[in-house]
């Protein structure tokens, strides 16, 4: 990554948004929100780099209010003061104009108290260059495949009462998997702000390890409960589902989420559950686009039971409640840890399922948060606490409350940081830690 300097951006932000509240009228009042990044991307293929690039981009949200009255819009930036202004003097207009013909908003709330905040964590940026060439070291022959992003992003927020917040975070994301023939692969990740080589060799050497076993002959297993490990990637899949609609207010209040009966027949999960969104691990913003300040965390379930929801500025308003996030989705997820020793995890397997990877997921009954989904990539039968065989693809059909609950066994102790590797229109800032799954039964159903 070249050389940036990250206060210039906040800078400018603050330099627009001085230009803009100057040019209020009566009792106006003005959001801003910025959103930007400064990013390496390099795809590779047969481990060797077939496109690289890097992208700097920011965009302005800009909320006109008067009164319950607000009309809002979003724009590009170049980066020119001059030519930025001269738009954003011209979007001020049209959103003036726009505003007087929108209806009354009674669900219009933001931040009346000044609560300006500043976070920078982009003094250790590494370098795009030497990582990728330490991935390609790494991986000596294999096949990988895999996109990796690297750099700052930056969040702002400012108001016309003379609040301002702004966030920055040097973070990397690596997302492969390394093929041994038409579909048979080994999905990996690393991901997070401190960029370990020793780290990527291990992960890499677990990776050649787990190919060998791929090119055994594959077994079927029949339809029926088997006892299984779940890796932190697959346990993210299943929480990913939980997560839609399953925290937000809103979804709690008009009886959407699937966890349903966790809140209304005091259905409980197992007591080593905790679970909660953590805004002070670094990645995610601590202020919302109204200019709440979140709370260091939302403990959603504390040991199996649902504890607090999500609330955004309008849920706040509708229910009268406290906001604690931007959206109804979490971004910044933790599962406590366990006791079980990762290392270890084959011989507590014993006999059974060593499940990598899980893909295609969906609700089969969402208010039981009952799920179905399919194994993927590196899935290994397990016998006597030794790997014996990678299996075909398998269906599982199974809630939450069995596979977090009455059949739950142990969580790992070691957890690992898991990065959106999404990049539609941005770099995502979602997260989340988890620890890996041991259970007594998981059902397969084809």
């Amino acid at each position: 990554m070249s050389d940036r300097v990250p206060n210039a951006m906040q800078d400018y932000f603050y330099s627009l948004s001085d230009a803009l509240f100057s040019k209020l009228q009566g009792d106006e009042q003005l959001l801003l929100g910025f959103s930007g990044e400064d990013s390496d991307f390099v795809r590779m293929n047969h481990n060797r780099i077939r496109q690289a690039g890097s992208v700097a981009q920011r965009s302005l949200s800009l909320d006109l209010i008067r009164g319950k009255r607000h009309a809002q819009a979003s724009i590009e930036l170049s980066g020119e003061q001059a030519l930025d202004m001269a738009q954003l003097d011209n979007t001020l207009n049209r959103l003036r104009e726009q505003r007087e013909l929108l209806p009354e908003d009674p669900y219009l709330v933001f931040a009346d108290e000044i609560n300006s905040t500043e976070y920078h964590h982009d003094n250790a940026a590494i370098v795009s260059h030497d990582a990728v060439q330490q991935v390609i070291d790494a991986a000596g022959d294999m096949d990988l495949v895999g996109l990796f992003a690297n750099g700052i992003q930056y969040t702002g927020f400012a108001n016309s009462m003379g609040q301002r917040n702004w966030h920055s975070s040097a973070n990397f994301n690596l997302d492969w998997s390394c093929y041994l023939s038409k579909d048979k692969a080994v999905k990996g990740s690393y991901a997070g702000f401190d960029w370990q080589p020793a780290k990527l060799a291990e992960k890499m050497d677990s990776i050649r390890h787990q190919l060998s076993i791929l090119s055994r002959p594959s077994i079927t297993l029949e339809p029926g409960n088997y006892r299984a490990y779940l890796s932190p990637s697959a346990v993210n899949e299943i929480i990913n589902m939980m997560s839609w609609g399953g925290f937000g207010l809103k979804s709690h209040r008009t009886k959407s989420t699937p966890l349903l009966q966790m809140v209304e027949q005091d259905r409980t999960l197992d007591a080593s559950i905790s679970l909660r969104e953590h805004h002070g691990r670094g990645l995610v913003p601590i202020f919302t686009g109204s200019g709440f300040i979140k709370p260091d965390h939302v403990q959603l379930i504390r040991d199996g039971r649902y504890q607090d929801c999500l609330i955004s500025s309008r849920s706040a308003m509708e229910y009268g409640e406290v906001t604690n996030v931007d959206y109804e989705y979490p971004g910044s997820l933790e599962l406590a840890a366990g006791e079980l020793n990762s290392a270890d995890i084959v011989k507590q397997l014993d006999t059974g399922l060593y499940i990598n990877n899980l893909w295609y997921l969906n609700f089969s009954d969402r208010n039981a948060c009952q799920m179905t989904g399919m194994t993927r990539f590196a899935c290994f039968w397990v016998e006597r606490g030794e790997i014996q065989a990678p299996v075909d693809v398998m269906r599982f059909d199974d809630s939450i409350y069995n596979l977090f609950g009455t059949n739950l066994l142990g969580l790992t102790k070691e957890r690992e940081m898991i990065l959106d590797p999404g990049t539609y229109g941005q770099r995502s800032d979602h997260s989340i830690e988890l620890p890996g799954l041991l259970v007594s039964a998981l059902r397969l159903t084809l």
